[in-house]
């Protein structure tokens, strides 16, 4: 479980119980310089998060799903490029994958050589759907700024195996249908979705965060997810 920016792996609470009923093993990942607000981020790029997931992809006995909310879809991604063969599934949580070049968001303030989580302004509406005012405060309380390198670097990928990877997008901002409407246009960021050999997609109407607005719902469609795989 790869959180998004700001997020680390106790992100994933209301979720990961769901999974663990079920008989699932669980890593929750707290990616480095998330560890704490006091961590040190300085140095830390895009490759040093996905190493990290690397590492946890091998440290596994058995093949694994990995689930990347977010910019931690072009983690997930990015591991599953380094280790096709090791990686059962992705699953993107209002993400998708992403084409070579691309990165997570180069938008975000840097604000003391960091990406502190912005004020609610900085999002689209439809990012903050069903994002109650006291889910606004636990997440603003539990925030860790990101490393800049990790949102401002560009993805560089090393195998066509990852386009073999079996792929779940969960759409939650932007529907399905949106979604298949753009790559029939041909419009580019969608270029790699349509490259991929294994594609499903799932609807999951909310926001950006349906861990905290719909973690039931979401864990039903991971254990689906899983069960497909």
């Amino acid at each position: 479980m790869i959180p998004g920016l700001w997020l680390d792996g106790s992100s994933w609470s209301a979720v990961t119980p769901l999974l663990e009923q079920a008989g699932h093993r669980v890593r929750a990942l707290t990616l480095p310089g998330k560890e704490s607000r006091d961590a040190d981020r300085s140095g830390i790029g895009l490759q040093d998060h996905v190493d990290f997931v690397v590492a946890a992809v091998d440290e596994a006995a058995e093949p694994v799903v990995l689930v990347g909310h977010s910019g931690g879809g072009l983690i997930a991604q990015l591991a599953s490029d380094a280790r096709p063969e090791k990686v059962a599934r992705v699953v993107y949580v209002d993400a998708a994958p992403m084409p070579e070049g691309s990165l997570i968001n180069d938008e975000i303030p840097i604000v003391d050589h960091e990406l502190p989580l912005p004020d609610w302004g900085f999002f689209e509406d439809e990012d903050l759907v069903d994002l109650d005012e006291a889910m606004r405060e636990r997440f603003r309380e539990q925030a860790v700024p990101e490393p800049v390198g990790v949102a401002y670097d560009r993805s560089v990928f090393t195998s066509e195996r990852r386009r073999e990877v079996p792929t779940t997008i969960v759409c939650c901002e932007f529907p399905a249908k949106m979604i298949q409407e753009w790559i029939e246009q041909g419009a580019p960021f969608v270029r790699e979705i349509k490259a991929m050999k294994h594609v499903e997609y799932v609807d999951l109407p909310t926001g950006h965060w349906p861990q905290f607005t719909k973690p039931a719902e979401l864990g039903r469609i991971l254990l689906e997810a899983v069960a497909r795989t």
